[in-house]
C-alpha cells in the first residue's frame, strides 16, 4: 500500500474524468491519496463526488507551498507550460492533457529530469492496440485517418461557444485539440519527414478557432492523409489502412476492424473510460519506474509540430 499526494490544476470535464478514474484506480489497487485542486476561479461548485475526494482548493494564482508526488494539468491548453513551470520544483510526476502546450517550444528536453507524460489515450483503445499488435508496418503502403464530430455535442450541458476549443488564443481548434490523430498514426506508422495542410473556419459555427484541418504527409514506408473538423453531425473516427494485400477499415468508435479483400471481421469493446483507465494504469507504472515513459514532452512537441504544417 503507498500514499499519494496529487494535485489537479483545472477541473473541467477532462479533469473530471481523470479524478474518477484515479481515485477508482487507486482505491482497487489498495492505495491511499489526498487530492488537491487548483483553479482560476472558486466561485464554481464542483458535483458532489468530486468535492468529496478534494481535500484543499486553492487559486492558480497563489504560491505553490507543497509538495507533491503528481501533478495533473488538465486546465486550457494555453497555460499548460505556465503550469508545468509553476509546479516542475514541487512533484515527482506530471500528467499533462494533450497538447502539451499551444505553441511549439524550443527545448523540451528541460523538462526530461521530472516524469512528464503527455496524454495519449487513444492508443489504448482496442482498435488501435489490434493495429499496433497485429498488423505488420512493413506492408503498410497508405493511411488515411479522420475524425470528424459536432463541436456542439462535445460537452453536454455546456455552451460550446463558452469552451477553450472555441477560441484559438485558448489553445483551440481542430489542428490542436484533435491532436489524437496525429499521436497514434505516428506511434503506428513512424513520424513523417514530410507534412503540408491546410487549416481554417468553414462551417457556421460560432468560433474564432479552426474547425478544420487537412493534412498530406509522408515518411520513407507511407504516406498519411488526415481529415479532422467540428463540423460533422454523424461523430466518425476511422482509420483505413492500404497493405500489399488487402485494405483495413478500422471504425474506432464503433470498435470494428474489417477486411475489405479477405472479409473478415472483427468486433471490439470501445468503451471509452475503459480506455481511458487503462491510460491513468500506465501513468502509474511509469511513476513507479515500472515501464518506460512513452510519451515525454519531447515527443508530444513533436507531434505538436505537425499539426502547425499549414496555411490558411
Amino acid at each position: 500500500m503507498k500514499h499519494y499526494d496529487i494535485a489537479f490544476v483545472g477541473m473541467g470535464s477532462i479533469g473530471k474524468r481523470h479524478l474518477r478514474n484515479l481515485c477508482q484506480l487507486l482505491t482497487s489497487q489498495g492505495d491511499s491519496y489526498t487530492i488537491d485542486l487548483y483553479r482560476s476561479s472558486l466561485d464554481r461548485l464542483l458535483p458532489s463526488d468530486i468535492s468529496e475526494e478534494v481535500a484543499n482548493q486553492y487559486l492558480c494564482s497563489e504560491a505553490i507551498t507543497k509538495a507533491y508526488d503528481v501533478v495533473f494539468v488538465t486546465n486550457p491548453t494555453a497555460v499548460h507550460k505556465q503550469t508545468i513551470d509553476q509546479f516542475k520544483g514541487h512533484t515527482k510526476a506530471f500528467f499533462i492533457e494533450k497538447p502539451v502546450f499551444d505553441k511549439v517550444i524550443e527545448q523540451p528536453e528541460q523538462y526530461d529530469d521530472v516524469i512528464s507524460y503527455v496524454a495519449c489515450p487513444l492508443r489504448y483503445n482496442p482498435v488501435l492496440q489490434y493495429v499496433k499488435e497485429e498488423i505488420d508496418v512493413r506492408q503498410v503502403v497508405s493511411v488515411r485517418a479522420m475524425s470528424s464530430s459536432y463541436l456542439p455535442d462535445w460537452r453536454p450541458g455546456q455552451d460550446y461557444r463558452q469552451t477553450y476549443s472555441a477560441h484559438k488564443d485558448l489553445g483551440g481548434g481542430v489542428d490542436i485539440d484533435l491532436i489524437h490523430e496525429w499521436d497514434y498514426l505516428t506511434w503506428l506508422f513512424g513520424m513523417p519527414t514530410q507534412c503540408y495542410g491546410i487549416a481554417g473556419k468553414f462551417s457556421d459555427l460560432e468560433i474564432d478557432s479552426h474547425d478544420t484541418a487537412l493534412y498530406v504527409a509522408k515518411n520513407e514506408h507511407v504516406t498519411f492523409e488526415l481529415h479532422l473538423d467540428y463540423f460533422g453531425r454523424k461523430t466518425q473516427r476511422t482509420l483505413d489502412i492500404f497493405t500489399v494485400e488487402d485494405t483495413i477499415q478500422c471504425d474506432i468508435v464503433s470498435g470494428v476492424v474489417s477486411y475489405l479483400k479477405e472479409g473478415k471481421t472483427l468486433r471490439f469493446n470501445s468503451e471509452r473510460n475503459d480506455f481511458q483507465m487503462a491510460e491513468i494504469k500506465h501513468f502509474f507504472d511509469i511513476v513507479e519506474e515500472r515501464v518506460e515513459n512513452d510519451s515525454n514532452v519531447a515527443h508530444g512537441v513533436n507531434v505538436l509540430k505537425l499539426t502547425k504544417t499549414y496555411t490558411e
